[in-house]
């Protein structure tokens, strides 16, 4: 690594600093209770909005890959925080048009931040690695570990931003356009400080995901793993978005917002022992005890109903839903198929994209309750497929080593 490139990699790092907020501060009910009352609807439909971002990663997936790798990581990464800075933007500009189109500008903005999403991604994951080349591991985690800070922060952030408008309604436009415009000032930043260019372009004509489709046999444990990519999405993206209105309506607690604090504080925790733990068990081991976890966590919660549950609850979730489960499951399929790792790692990230928009979706038209129970069942399926995978582990590392 050069000194030059870690003002470059401490730019990357902040643009996942203020994504932390961006992806998770519409799962907020303070957020989710001042947007309703603005735009004149129930407080779980913001959820949808939530959702818009998990569609506008699914629109550009297929192709932010191949942009980053033709046209270098600095474009997809100024793509990304642009974007970004358009959807944050967005959500003050759609927050004062009220129920005059309100609700359909926020969603459209959040495409677009599902877009940007992609383009960060894309750009910011193998930059860092490229500049961190010793330690890639180390460097992808960073990523994670900015973001959970980010979230851990929320609650004081909304503390700092709120104000009261001219109508008497509470807005949190402050944190918008602050989010929105340091945004703009990394796009800048990113444009003006160097990166490596040894990844940057494609070497020869690379075979897309569609073509490599055509050419894949898919056995029942790769399409384990690829759904195993949506059930663990479900586990945490549900509660994220929906168990602080679940806390209001079912447990009578008027501010949950210090949920996220737990929530972010068990991810943080769990990078550091999750990290150490791979060293002396599988990988694979995690993507069934987690979800386990997870599981009893979840319906302990929901029978329950109290604020210490629901406390407990977030920072369990935290650990063993959003503390790299995901990525723990992407690195087993690296690991099971090296033959289509890139085809079935893509599909994954696609299932994962999928669960973000359709069960999100659903949600928003469901009661608090009843998106418990549906998280619960989802997480469920996901214990079986984990557990599955697990019966057919050995069987598929004999078949990968004489392979």
């Amino acid at each position: 690594m050069k000194k030059k490139y870690l003002p470059s990699a401490l730019i990357m790092y902040l643009n996942y600093f203020i994504h932390g907020v961006g992806c998770s501060v519409l799962g907020q009910a303070l957020i989710k209770d001042a947007l309703a009352a603005s735009w004149q609807v129930e407080a779980m439909a913001i959820t949808a909005i939530s959702a818009a971002l998990g569609l506008g990663r699914l629109i550009a997936l297929p192709f932010a890959g191949p942009l980053s790798d033709k046209l270098g990581r600095r474009i997809s990464t100024a793509i990304g925080s642009a974007s970004y800075a358009i959807y944050l933007i967005g959500l003050a500009f759609a927050f004062n048009a009220g129920p005059n189109g309100g609700y359909q500008i926020a969603y459209i903005c959040a495409i677009v931040g599902g877009i940007a999403n992609s383009f960060l991604d894309t750009g910011i994951y193998p930059a860092v690695t490229e500049i961190f080349y010793s330690a890639p591991g180390v460097a992808t985690m960073g990523i994670k570990f900015f973001i959970a800070i980010s979230q851990m922060l929320l609650p004081f952030f909304l503390g700092v931003t709120v104000s009261t408008t001219a109508a008497g309604l509470t807005s949190y436009n402050r944190l918008f356009w602050i989010c929105g415009i340091a945004y703009l000032i990394l796009f800048v930043l990113v444009m003006i400080f160097p990166l490596p260019d040894a990844d940057q372009k494609a070497e020869g004509k690379k075979e897309g995901l569609v073509e490599s489709l055509k050419h894949t046999h898919f056995s029942l444990e790769s399409i384990a793993m690829i759904l195993i990519g949506f059930t663990c999405t479900g586990t945490f993206q549900l509660w994220l978005n929906c168990a602080q209105n679940f806390a209001v309506e079912n447990v009578g607690w008027a501010n949950p917002s210090i949920m996220q604090t737990y929530y972010s504080a068990g991810t943080i925790l769990a990078l550091i022992v999750t990290a150490l733990l791979t060293r002396k068990i599988k990988d694979v081991r995690f993507i069934l005890v987690y979800p386990a976890i997870c599981l009893i966590t979840m319906i302990v919660v929901l029978i329950g109903k109290t604020q210490s549950l629901m406390i407990l609850g977030s920072f369990v979730i935290g650990w063993a839903g959003a503390g790299g489960l995901l990525q723990i499951a992407t690195s087993v399929c690296n690991m099971l198929f090296p033959k289509i790792k890139g085809t079935v790692t893509a599909l994954v990230m696609i299932a994962s994209s999928l669960c973000n928009y359709t069960i999100l979706t659903a949600a928003s038209k469901m009661a608090p309750s009843q998106v418990m129970v549906m998280n619960i069942v989802i997480t469920g399926i996901g214990v079986l497929l984990g557990l599955y995978v697990n019966l057919r582990y050995t069987k598929m590392v004999d078949s990968v080593e004489q392979g």
